[in-house]
């Protein structure tokens, strides 16, 4: 693996397509009920995010506040 492809591993490498957003973070009644005994609004938000960044990367990111930090896409 070349270091190029070693940095964009389990990263964002732009904008995740119609399909991809549909398989990774689409939330099913199951998820929904998992985020919604969060305590308030931010905090279901961010488990929201959190769970379907981890199914898209199949990773925790360093700095889950902001996911898209440094990877070229909107903030």
């Amino acid at each position: 693996m070349s270091d190029e492809q070693a940095a964009g591993f389990a990263s964002f490498q732009g904008p995740p397509t119609r399909v991809q957003l549909e398989k990774y973070f689409f939330l099913d009644d199951a998820d929904r009920e998992v985020i919604d005994s969060k305590r308030r609004d931010h905090n279901r938000l961010g488990s929201a995010v959190q769970l379907g960044v981890v199914r898209f990367l199949r990773r925790f990111l360093p700095d889950p506040r902001h996911p898209c930090r440094g990877r070229g896409l909107p903030r």
